[in-house]
């Protein structure tokens, strides 16, 4: 078994070790940033304490040697929180951290979804630092994780602007990838919806992300649409990320700017070592509940307030729940409702 060093050793600590959680600690560890690691899944924190924490690469696998713990024996005070669990994990965890936050220690929302105001209804708005990440990784067994590549990261106070906290958060994280720093960390989280319910809805299908939305073009750039019609609605300004630029799949965007846009979206989905959703894997390896109505009930419910139709995404996040419940299997079929869905 690994030593675990003291509770005061670590700068961060990562809760959730999984995809997101467990390759960005891998990151931080290598860049010589004192990390800790709580997952409350047991299989993983012993494979971890046993054999380290694995990440594969197209390059090869690193092994780091990073102290973790279970919720029952993890060290208090954290400190400074990176949360990385699944959205739907979110209200629990974030109530188990404000218990053990103190009160110069923030909270990191490095998930999926619109994240942030559950964390600052527990640890407060000024404890809170807004996050997006682009990250395309899987857990593939206890204590191992596969890493897609580097992706896109944004970072920001909650409460708007930046700080210094913030631009030393991005700084550490800096061996990951580029984080950007900004006060319009929402634009990238409104847009990684839009992207992401395209994404979403190749796991309808049992196929690579890349030739799904290829084939269904038109259904995936109505959910995409659908998503920046309420972000427009609300305000938010929508921030271009890794190879989604969403001006391009814009209501007004001319046709031609469209699909040049979804020939290069699909071109760079094809070069990824991840070719699978994190949605798709939920349901076909894992047989568990997913975080779609985690993540789009919330743009469901600000669409319905302000009188918006969004015909696709809700076909969508029950096309979803229907296979969660085993009452469809995937196909193209399922694919081919959804745009009918649309059309109705």
């Amino acid at each position: 078994m690994i030593a675990q060093d003291g509770p005061r050793a670590a700068k961060y600590t990562i809760v959730g070790a999984g995809a997101i959680g467990g390759t960005l600690a891998v990151h931080l560890d290598a860049a010589g940033v004192p990390v800790q690691l709580v997952d409350a899944d047991p299989a993983h924190v012993d494979a971890i304490r046993r054999n380290g924490l694995v990440l594969m690469t197209p390059d090869g696998a690193t092994t780091a040697r990073i102290p973790v713990y279970g919720l029952d024996d993890a060290p208090a005070p954290l400190g400074r929180v990176i949360l990385a669990t699944k959205a739907l994990a979110t209200e629990s965890a974030s109530a188990w951290i404000a218990e053990r936050l103190p009160p110069d220690g923030f909270v990191a929302s490095l998930q999926n979804g619109l994240n942030e105001p559950v964390i600052a209804a527990h640890v407060g708005p000024e404890r809170t630092v807004a996050a997006f990440v682009d990250l395309f990784a899987d857990v593939i067994e206890p204590g191992v994780i596969k890493d897609g590549g580097h992706g896109a990261m944004a970072l920001g106070e909650f409460s708007g602007g930046a700080s210094d906290r913030v631009r030393e958060l991005a700084a550490d994280l800096s061996h990951w990838g580029s984080p950007v720093v900004t006060d319009n960390v929402d634009g990238y989280l409104w847009s990684k919806l839009s992207f992401g319910a395209m994404l979403t809805a190749t796991s309808l299908a049992d196929d690579d992300m890349s030739s799904v939305i290829d084939r269904h073009r038109p259904v995936m750039l109505e959910l995409s649409r659908e998503v920046a019609d309420v972000a427009a609605h609300e305000g938010i300004r929508l921030e271009a990320f890794d190879a989604f630029e969403p001006g391009a799949f814009a209501r007004q965007a001319a046709s031609e700017t469209t699909e040049a846009a979804f020939d290069a979206l699909v071109a760079w989905l094809s070069t990824q070592s991840k070719t699978r959703s994190g949605i798709w894997r939920d349901i076909a390896v894992r047989k568990r509940p997913t975080e779609v109505p985690v993540h789009y009930g919330p743009v469901i419910a600000r669409a319905e307030s302000a009188g918006m139709a969004v015909p696709a995404l809700t076909a969508l996040v029950e096309s979803i729940l229907r296979l969660e419940r085993g009452e469809d299997e995937m196909s193209e079929g399922l694919l081919v409702r959804l745009a009918g869905a649309v059309a109705q």
